[in-house]
């Protein structure tokens, strides 16, 4: 498989059966599965030896279509624009890396996002090849984030989020509505059912069986804002900004709810208001309960827009 380059390793796609015949080569198939990436791109590419499959075979520009393998090649980006914000790391030891994370700083790639990252920029400068995530937050929400250092150890680790042994507590800066909610209306829990929404990249919340839950406490109130806790039980997407959205006081600087934001008008003076504040849990290696803060803080001192 192709090594690791500046940070970034490489993407693959696997190659249905062949038996309907539909690709003369696997140029075709590319062309055909990724329409917004020209075909003299792909043949550069393979001229370069950019692309091979998962035997370590390279793809060349008449190769026949074989369907059932998987085909591995670098994304790359023509204009990466810099992310003017830094990762900051916490801590560093033999298996994992904790990171806060500004806002606007993607953990992984995805879309127009390659070496604007936390994982990349982390690879690049750890020179750790092995580096992937073992959690992720949007984008948009700033805080702490785990990375799993070495394979041997990883799963031990995933599997504390996938049994839900992981506390987490985040803080939001959202609207104050006392003719909605007053103090003594607090603590409260959200117990819905979240699903896709129609929109692209939104969820919502539907009738049916709930399968998102969430703690909510006031912290502080200031004029018509407050800072609030919010401890997460499951794991959905978009699930804190949904649930604050249905009470009736989403979260500030919130670019999807309740109104989605047309796609590439970012404001970096105009953060979603939402911080990944401390993780904790028993660790499977150690036996013994670790915590992590981020230095970041949300004031009440904003003006809603």
């Amino acid at each position: 498989m192709l090594p690791t380059r500046n940070g970034v390793g490489p993407s693959v796609v696997g190659l249905p059966k062949d038996d309907a015949a539909q690709w003369r080569t696997i140029t075709d198939f590319l062309v055909d599965r990724f329409p917004a990436i020209p075909r003299a791109t792909w043949l550069q590419r393979m001229v370069d030896g950019d692309i091979e499959d998962e035997f370590g075979k390279p793809v060349t520009p008449d190769r026949p279509y074989q369907g059932h393998i998987r085909v591995y090649y670098y994304r790359d980006l023509d204009v990466e624009e810099r992310i003017p914000f830094d990762e900051v790391i916490l801590h560093h030891d033999a298996h994992l890396i904790v990171v806060d994370k500004p806002h606007f700083l993607p953990v992984t790639p995805s879309g127009k996002y390659l070496q604007e990252t936390v994982l990349v920029r982390l690879k690049r400068k750890l020179g750790l090849d092995d580096l992937v995530p073992i959690h992720r937050i949007d984008r948009d929400t700033a805080g702490l984030v785990l990375f799993s250092v070495q394979p041997a150890t990883r799963d031990a680790y995933q599997a504390l989020f996938r049994e839900r042994a992981v506390h987490k507590t985040y803080e939001a800066i959202a609207p104050w509505r006392p003719e909605i909610h007053d103090e003594s209306s607090f603590p409260l829990t959200r117990h819905s059912r979240i699903e896709e929404g129609e929109g692209f990249m939104t969820q919502r919340e539907v009738e049916g069986a709930p399968n998102a839950l969430t703690h909510i406490q006031v912290l502080e109130v200031k004029g018509h804002l407050a800072r609030y806790q919010l401890k997460p039980v499951t794991g959905k997407r978009h699930q804190l900004r949904v649930h604050m959205n249905a009470l009736g006081i989403p979260i500030q600087g919130d670019g999807i709810y309740p109104v989605l934001t047309p796609e590439g008008q970012i404001d970096y003076d105009n953060p979603l208001q939402l911080l990944a504040k401390s993780i904790e849990w028993t660790d499977p290696i150690l036996g013994q309960v670790r915590r992590f803060e981020s230095l970041q803080n949300l004031k009440l001192n904003l003006k809603l827009k």
